[in-house]
């Protein structure tokens, strides 16, 4: 059915004649005392077009331009000033059991679904344009980072490697927890030696950068896999401690070491003394944990494509939801951030303030935090995640387990022997 006022307009504009119709506007006109002249009241109509465009224009090309074109901080270890062309930002809140995948548990164990949900929270960091900045420089859950903070002094496949590994790593370490925390028997086998860094042997006055690094540093890099020494097989570090016993510094041992996915490479290299312990031989690297779980039936964490360790708490909680009767949430929905380690401590983590936004945004009203944070980044979380925001600070996982307690979860009966 056409528009009924539409119509209507159509139809007395047919009705009345057209000098009818210029006589009643010119007698308008004159009645409220203006002046009309063919065309001249549209002539402010070509600047005010012209100064949009020009609007138009400038917030295109600012949202094209890099942000480090006017965005700079100090780089506090090298004493200058740098572009920050890149920023901080809040990314999502996801629920940890989405990600859970039990085997046949058999009669090993029972698995309780839970009603509410644990969430582990992501950050981004994406290049930034001038447009970006301009909006978000005052905004206390973005933080603009120069290319080293972003980067660190690593290279893309290094920087691939540790944050996969760092998953992995928080991963196992909190299936160990969980399950011991609960009552199973958990082994932990010996896991690939893979390096972290490279051992720095004499440092600057100030300690802040390396003067003399290990022998090994001139063939090895931090990412490398270390499969044989001496032609004798790798399987765990303390395969490489035995091999090495009994050699002197200055030896050379020939090793074999995989870098990336498709290259081996056959190196030789020079063993030194341990910085901290001149009797002790060492190759000159600092390892991953890569120390893996045997569990007593099939778990698996879908981490995906997501890197870093700071969803070792989130993991361990809903494993142990997972795992005994009742609700640890009490059915509610809880935010949860922080490392964890093998005695259940709960570390520090990067990207707090982000984070605390991100669960704003998620809509989910308690965040348990690690309490190592500081008091100056729990304050900018607070700040960044707003008034509806509830942060609570924890050390321990069994900290973690009052504090839900607390909040109307079912308790947690004490671990085995504890």
């Amino acid at each position: 059915m056409p528009d009924t006022q539409d119509t209507t307009l159509l139809a007395d504009e047919a009705a009345t004649p057209p000098q009818a119709r210029r006589e009643t506007t010119a007698e308008a006109a004159a009645r409220a005392g203006v002046a009309l002249s063919p065309g001249g009241h549209r002539w402010w109509t070509i600047p005010v077009a012209a100064i949009a465009l020009t609007l138009l224009s400038a917030l295109a090309m600012a949202g094209v331009i890099p942000a480090e074109v006017v965005a700079e901080k100090e780089n506090t270890r090298l004493g200058v000033d740098q572009a920050t062309p890149f920023a901080r930002t809040p990314a999502s809140a996801q629920p940890v059991d989405d990600r859970i995948v039990f085997g046949d548990l058999g009669d090993v164990a029972e698995q309780f679904p839970p009603e509410g949900d644990i969430y582990f929270v992501t950050v981004t960091e994406p290049t930034q344009s001038v447009l970006s900045w301009l909006i978000g420089r005052d905004e206390p859950a973005i933080q603009f980072l120069t290319s080293e903070e972003k980067f660190g002094l690593q290279t893309p496949q290094q920087r691939r490697t540790f944050a996969l590994e760092s998953m992995r790593t928080s991963e196992q370490v909190a299936q160990f927890v969980a399950l011991q925390r609960v009552g199973y028997e958990v082994d932990v086998v010996p896991g690939d030696v893979l390096i972290e860094a490279m051992v720095c042997l004499v440092a600057d006055e100030q300690g802040t950068e390396c003067v003399t690094w290990s022998p090994s540093d001139d063939v090895l890099d931090p990412g490398d896999r270390i499969i044989e020494v001496a032609g004798q097989p790798i399987e765990g570090v303390e395969d490489l401690s035995r091999i090495l016993d009994g050699l002197q510094p200055g030896d050379l041992v020939e090793m074999q070491i995989e870098r990336s996915d498709d290259e081996t490479l056959d190196v030789e290299v020079e063993l030194t003394a341990s910085p901290d312990d001149p009797n002790r031989t060492i190759v000159g690297f600092f390892p991953f944990d890569t120390r893996r779980v045997e569990l007593p039936f099939d778990l698996d964490i879908d981490t995906g494509s997501i890197g870093g360790p700071s969803a070792g708490l989130a993991f361990a909680l809903t494993l142990i939801d997972e795992l005994t009767p009742g609700e640890l949430t009490g059915g509610g929905r809880i935010a949860v951030t922080g490392t964890i380690g093998l005695d259940g401590s709960v570390g520090a983590i990067g990207g707090l303030r982000q984070k605390a936004s991100a669960v704003a945004q998620t809509g989910v009203d308690v965040f348990l935090v690690p309490e190592s944070q500081g008091e100056t980044d729990i304050a900018a979380a607070r700040l960044a995640g707003g008034d509806d925001l509830k942060i609570i600070t924890v050390a321990t996982l069994e900290e973690a387990i009052a504090v839900l307690e607390r909040l109307g979860g079912n308790p947690i009966p004490p671990a085995p022997g504890g």
